[in-house]
């Protein structure tokens, strides 16, 4: 006995489980789309690496022909003006101003020169009536004074009053009650301050302005702390020869 054919079976596109009810394959379309996206990104990427790699290839090519150019002198350097300042007329004169205002206020005396200082140059602004040696010292002679000049070895007696380059008073033998003696030649007198006075004869009244190279040494174990010009106005008072006695053991040096 022939059994009828059961019809063919056909799948339900879901199974039947207990609590739940899940579709086969439910992300197939998800993963599909995002693998499309996921490309698309990739090769937006990748352009984009593409780009930046390009860019950068033509800046190093557009450095190197550049520094080809500069080398080369073919493609010439603009001239640096930082390095270099030009002196303007009008600084000097403000300069010159407010030296004269603070030596006015120092009351400093009278023909008295100005110093421009601009950072590590100074310039003496002063009259006619001021010589300059070949050594950079400049003197004025106020009164000349009579008799010879002071020799090495021989001991002078002065009077001085000193200012700095502001017209301010630093020193005087005036204030001190006594005038200063000093013998020529033994390296007691700033170099400067012993050639102003060496040609001075008993009497006479000079002003000395003493550059920085013939002034006293500067540091702190000193009176000076910088370099500066010193100005000095000396009167010499007299000139002493002197001699070297000996009593015994013990030897000095007598001015008379």
């Amino acid at each position: 006995m022939l059994m009828p054919a059961s019809p063919p079976l056909q799948l339900k596109p879901s199974f039947s489980f207990p609590y739940r009810s899940i579709t086969p394959f439910p992300t197939l379309g998800r993963i599909s789309i995002q693998k499309k996206y996921f490309l698309h990104c990739c090769s937006n990427c990748d352009l984009k690496d593409e780009r930046e790699q390009n860019g950068n290839i033509e800046y190093s090519k557009r450095r190197q022909l550049l520094v080809f150019l500069i080398s080369s002198g073919l493609f010439p350097t603009l001239p640096s003006s930082g390095k270099t300042k030009v002196k303007n007329p009008y600084d000097e004169k403000r300069l010159l101003e407010q030296n004269k205002r603070v030596q006015r206020e120092n009351n400093a005396p009278d023909d008295f020169p100005s110093f421009v200082r601009e950072g590590f140059e100074v310039k003496v602004v002063a009259s006619n009536n001021y010589i300059k040696s070949g050594s950079g010292l400049i003197y004025r002679d106020f009164e000349v004074g009579t008799g010879d000049f002071p020799k090495s070895g021989q001991q002078v007696t002065f009077h001085y009053i000193g200012y700095n380059e502001s017209g301010r008073r630093i020193d005087s033998s005036y204030q001190q009650g006594s005038p200063a003696k000093i013998r020529m030649g033994t390296n007691a007198l700033v170099p400067g301050f012993e050639e102003g006075i060496k040609d001075m004869k008993p009497g006479g009244k000079r002003r000395i302005i003493i550059p920085p190279e013939l002034g006293p040494p500067v540091g702190p174990s000193t009176f000076f702390s910088s370099k500066q010009f010193e100005v000095f106005d000396v009167e010499l008072l007299g000139v002493k020869d002197c001699t070297r006695r000996t009593i015994a053991f013990y030897s000095d040096v007598v001015c008379d």
